[in-house]
């Protein structure tokens, strides 16, 4: 059975000839293609208003982002051959960049696999289906995945609240094996117990992995103070190098008893204070106490996950920026993070700086860091460069 084809309006197939694969509801001529007809996740072919022949996609008229193109060889249709291919490739570029089986193996747009994450643990796998076209081949991915890794446990962490956004439900689900409910991976050399069941996204941010790495050019002195903690990545590694107390702060109860476990684990436990509660209820608390630290770093949740949060969100950063550098001391390093694709690399630097000066604090920009090459940016979508960490120096004199 062929694709069925849709149309797009005039001039409006620009974006997908410069790379992009994002199609909107109302790029779509409506006319000549009705979208009632169509089913959610169904396979299509993308014409252009000339009937210039685009691509192989799949649909979801009741999605804003309505089509999604994957393939642009027509010979390449939407089948298991395609997946296992694409799966492939993926992989041999992650069995480059890493000694071991740790890392985001699928990267949605920018491996060829819109709608699809997973994330490597070994021979576990945390699979995260975002968009009704990927839902729909859910079978087909499953098998490809287990044909090219051989995995010996698949999760399905369907729980990400974007899925409410393609008419899809919440859940999470195991596909393969009995896996157990918590794991150890190594993150230069230090040890962690993650939990890709029921942790935070898929169980771990691989993405700020690389940027880990970076404190240990800077330096962290004596005291650190680290902001939305999750397990306790940053703090370990702060501890690591030599930090003598990291005061650990973190909204969720349940986290920080894993930081507690995972400092034991890696003989840290007496360098590490955690701190539970509000992030900016928190930071207040330790600026009227008068605490003072060599090292910030903030690494938040986006605070912008849609376009009209935008304004909000912005405030929020600069709040945040405002009351962690109140904390450092002159010449300590701020390490600060945004995972919003809303703001970009610009706009949170700016908003940094704006911070910077209603603290009144100098900042020197030292470095700026994204996510790790396990999420390769797509030149041609930019929603796919979404981790800004900058690394910035208080200067000792305003």
């Amino acid at each position: 059975m062929n694709p069925q084809p849709i149309l797009l309006r005039k001039d409006q197939e620009r974006r997908l000839l410069a790379g992009h694969c994002w199609i909107y509801s109302n790029e779509i001529d409506t006319k000549a293609t009705p979208l009632k007809q169509l089913e959610p996740g169904q396979a299509i072919e993308i014409l252009s208003n000339r009937e210039r022949w685009l691509g192989h996609g799949y649909v979801n008229p009741h999605s804003l982002i309505c089509a999604r193109l994957v393939s642009r060889s027509p010979e390449q249709h939407l089948t298991p051959a395609l997946w296992i291919q694409r799966i492939r490739d993926a992989l041999a570029l992650r069995e480059r960049l890493y000694e071991r089986p740790y890392y985001r193996l699928i990267f949605g747009e920018s491996d060829g696999l819109p709608g699809l994450i997973v994330d490597r643990y070994g021979d576990l796998l945390s699979v995260q289906i975002t968009t009704a076209g990927m839902e729909r081949v859910r079978g087909e991915l499953l098998a490809a995945l287990e044909q090219v890794l051989r995995p010996r446990a698949i999760v399905l962490r369907n729980d990400t609240a974007v899925r409410a956004l393609e008419g899809l439900d919440q859940q999470v689900e195991i596909a393969l094996g009995e896996p157990a409910d918590t794991l150890v991976l190594d993150e230069g050399g230090l040890a962690f117990e993650v939990a890709p069941l029921s942790g935070q996204k898929t169980g771990w941010f691989f993405d700020q992995a690389e940027n880990r790495q970076r404190l240990a050019r800077y330096g962290v002195g004596e005291r650190v103070l680290d902001v939305c903690s999750y397990v306790g990545a940053w703090s370990l590694r702060a501890a690591h190098l030599g930090a003598r107390r990291v005061t650990t702060v973190d909204a969720s109860a349940s986290a920080l008893e894993r930081v507690a476990a995972n400092a034991a684990r890696n003989g840290l436990s007496d360098r590490i204070e955690p701190l539970q509660g509000d992030a900016f209820e928190v930071l207040r608390e330790l600026r009227d106490q008068g605490a003072r630290f060599d090292t910030v770093i903030l690494d938040p949740p986006a605070f912008i996950k849609r376009r009209k949060d935008e304004k909000d969100g912005t405030q929020a950063y600069q709040r945040l920026n405002r009351l962690g550098l109140d904390l450092l001391e002159p010449g300590g390093l701020l390490v600060t993070a945004s995972c919003s694709f809303h703001m970009g690399r610009d706009g949170f630097q700016r908003t940094v700086q704006q911070a910077a000066r209603k603290s009144a604090r100098s900042l020197q920009l030292l470095e700026v860091g994204q996510q790790g090459p396990d999420h390769p940016v797509h030149p041609a979508i930019p929603e796919t460069a979404y981790l800004k960490t900058l690394f910035m120096r208080a200067l000792p004199h305003f």
